[in-house]
C-alpha cells in the first residue's frame, strides 16, 4: 500500500530509543518517506540519524529538537517547520513519559499531563493548517496519537488535570492516556465538521520494551526486564503497529476518530467516547495553552 503514499512527509515525536526503530520502518513501507523525528535529546537524535543515514544510504531523515515538557519549545519547532513550506501527511505524536515521581514541566503542568497530552495538543494544533494544506480527497493527511490500553483505569478530573489533590505516578500516566485518547477522538469529529482532508485516530502498540519503564524502582526494572523477553513487544514490533495505522489505507476509509489495536480497530472503555468529557477537556486545553 505504500504506493499510495509516493511522496510523504512524516512528523514524529519520539523518545531517542524509538527513533532508529520507527524512522526505519517508515522508510521500509514507504520508501519515498521524508520522515522528521523530533525530541528532546539533539545529540542522541542526530547520532541515531546518522547511524539510519550510513545504512539506508537513500533515507530521507533530519532530526528536528523538540522537548515537549517546554510550550516555548513546541512553538518555535512549528514556527521553523511552517517557515520552511513544507507538506506535512503523517502527524505521530509518540514521545512520552510513564511513571515518573511528582514533577512539573516548564509550565507548570504535571509531567505526565504536560509532556503525553498538553504538549501533544498544542504541536498538533499548530500544524493542523498545514496538515489540512496536505491532505486531499481519497489520500487524507492523518494525525496518530500514540496511546495505550493504560487508558482504561484513566480517570479524567478537569478541575484537577495536574493531580495537585493526590498524586500518583500510575494514575497520572493513565490519566494522560485517556486524555490523548479523548483529544483524539474529538479532533477528528472537528476536522470532519469541517470538511477537512485529515484523519484523527489513536493506536495501541502493546507493551512495548522501551526506556519508558526505566524509572522503575531498581528490584521491579530488574523483574520488568525479566517479563520484557517473554511478554513485551520488542520496540520494532511496537513501532510496525503504529505505522500499520499510520500509513494503512483502511485509515482513509473507516478507522478515523478510532482506536487502532493488534491491527484492527478496537472498543475502547465508555469514558472515552462521552461527548460531554471531550469537548470539556478539550475547552480546557485551548484555556490552558492560550488559544482562543
Amino acid at each position: 500500500s505504500s504506493g499510495t503514499f509516493a511522496e510523504t512527509w512524516t512528523a514524529t515525536t519520539a523518545s531517542e530509543d524509538s527513533v532508529k526503530t520507527r524512522v526505519t520502518g517508515l522508510q521500509q513501507r514507504s520508501p519515498q518517506s521524508h520522515v522528521s523525528p523530533c525530541g528532546r535529546d539533539e545529540q542522541e537524535g542526530l547520532a541515531a540519524v546518522k547511524r539510519i543515514c550510513e545504512e539506508h544510504k537513500e533515507a530521507k531523515v533530519e532530526f528536528r529538537k523538540l522537548d515537549l515538557a517546554s510550550l516555548q519549545s513546541v512553538r518555535q519547532f512549528t514556527k521553523s517547520f511552517k517557515e520552511r513550506d513544507l507538506p506535512l501527511n503523517i502527524l505521530i505524536n509518540n514521545a512520552g513519559v510513564m511513571l515518573l515521581p511528582e514533577g512539573r514541566t516548564d509550565d507548570g503542568f504535571e509531567l505526565h499531563f504536560g509532556v503525553n497530552y498538553l504538549g501533544h495538543f498544542l504541536l498538533t494544533w499548530l500544524l493542523l493548517d498545514t496538515l489540512k494544506d496536505s491532505g486531499k480527497c481519497g489520500d487524507n493527511s492523518s494525525v496518530v496519537s500514540v496511546s495505550s490500553s493504560a487508558h482504561g483505569i484513566g480517570e479524567i478530573r478537569l478541575n484537577d488535570l495536574n493531580c495537585r489533590q493526590h498524586y500518583s505516578a500510575h494514575a497520572a500516566y493513565c490519566n494522560s492516556k485517556l486524555a490523548q485518547l479523548l483529544f483524539s477522538s474529538h479532533l477528528h469529529q472537528e476536522l470532519q465538521l469541517g470538511g477537512f482532508p485529515v484523519i484523527s485516530c489513536a493506536v495501541d502498540p502493546g507493551m512495548v520494551d522501551t526506556a519508558l519503564y526505566h524509572h522503575l524502582w531498581a528490584p521491579l526494572h530488574m523483574a520488568q526486564s525479566l517479563i520484557a523477553r517473554l511478554l513485551f513487544r520488542t520496540p520494532a514490533e511496537g513501532a510496525a503497529t503504529v505505522l500499520s495505522a499510520a500509513l494503512s489505507p483502511a485509515l482513509n476509509r473507516d478507522c478515523g476518530g478510532g482506536y487502532w489495536a493488534n491491527g484492527r480497530r478496537e472498543m475502547t472503555t465508555p469514558p472515552s467516547f462521552n461527548p460531554q468529557l471531550q469537548r470539556g477537556l478539550w475547552e480546557v486545553s485551548i484555556q490552558l495553552l492560550g488559544l482562543q
